[in-house]
């Protein structure tokens, strides 16, 4: 009886192990509780609720980029869609547009960025870490080009509510990250589209002969990228309520640095959209952590980026 307990302990241990959110579970329930005993408020709802909204845009960013380092890419212009959506939008809202027209002329960018990244990656076969370096100086360049490089102020009072306003006691910040998880986690795990980003990540040649347009899967991840970066830039927008051409610098490492740290592997054909949520709150609750312990800025790069590597490892021993 002991024996056959023992058993299946063992196999359920064995089964969790090979779930892709396992090790970032284990991470981000290892680093709070180390931060509970290092401060007395780290658990306060204030503080959690802090986290989140804080953790907000950088997880809506790394869900888009999930998609794209599942198909082996990455994407490095995120950031600079980001600033470049909101300040478009911010000076056509100065300008007397419409703001819901101002919105979605944002969002239109992050897709436009979108396409174009992605047609030359999936059409012209062109390296993704190459094109998305070259669009991420373009994008900042239009963005400090249409500002003059000042930010963009005078936007109407309600725009307020994306970057602060709350439903049903939850920030809005939070909420449209939760959807946005709750859409991305349908795209990729019930959806015939989500199962052809892992073939393609796991042998490209291979999906490629079995029948699957993988040159439009591709193009449509990089779409999906540039979309959840303007989603980003309208939470931003709202919430300093100014459009800055300069936001949103190193973003895309900190989104890389999520699917990484929630288990997606940097070679591309495993992990999780919800790994990556656990990931962006484990970058949150370290960077809220070791602020309250009041470590080093400098420090805590160093902290970040060696949990980063370890990560990898990790990632790297499973996959082999």
């Amino acid at each position: 009886m002991v024996a056959g307990t023992a058993f299946k302990q063992q196999n359920l241990l064995r089964v969790l192990r090979q779930s892709p959110i396992f090790y970032p579970l284990i991470g981000l329930l290892a680093v709070s509780i180390i931060m509970v005993f290092a401060s007395d408020s780290f658990l306060s709802v204030a503080n959690i609720t802090n986290i989140m909204r804080q953790v907000s845009i950088i997880a809506i960013i790394a869900a888009g980029m999930t998609f794209v380092i599942l198909t082996g890419g990455i994407d490095l212009s995120v950031g600079a869609v980001m600033a470049l959506a909101g300040t478009i939008a911010a000076g056509l809202m100065v300008a007397g547009l419409n703001a819901s027209l101002a919105l979605l002329a944002g969002i239109g960018i992050g897709i436009g960025i979108g396409v174009f990244n992605g047609g030359l990656v999936a059409f012209a076969g062109m390296p993704s870490i190459i094109v998305t370096l070259a669009t991420m100086g373009i994008a900042r360049g239009f963005g400090l080009m249409y500002s003059g490089g000042y930010p963009i102020s005078g936007l109407p009072s309600w725009i307020k509510f994306f970057g602060g306003g709350t439903v049903l006691g939850v920030q809005m910040p939070i909420l449209i990250m939760l959807v946005v998880y709750v859409l991305a986690w349908v795209l990729l795990e019930r959806t015939p589209f989500g199962r052809h980003v892992y073939a393609i990540g796991g042998n490209e040649t291979a999906t490629r002969l079995s029948g699957v347009r993988v040159s439009r899967t591709k193009l449509f991840v990089y779409v999906l990228s540039g979309f959840t970066a303007s989603i980003a830039a309208i939470v931003l927008t709202s919430r300093l309520m100014s459009g800055q051409p300069n936001a949103g610098t190193g973003f895309e490492l900190d989104a890389i640095a999520a699917v990484v740290l929630g288990g997606t592997s940097i070679a591309g054909g495993r992990g999780s959209v919800i790994g990556t949520l656990i990931g962006a709150l484990l970058l949150g609750v370290l960077n809220n952590g070791l602020n309250m312990m009041g470590v080093d800025p400098y420090v805590q790069n160093v902290i970040k980026g060696g949990i980063i590597l370890l990560a990898i490892y990790i990632g790297r021993e499973r996959r082999s």
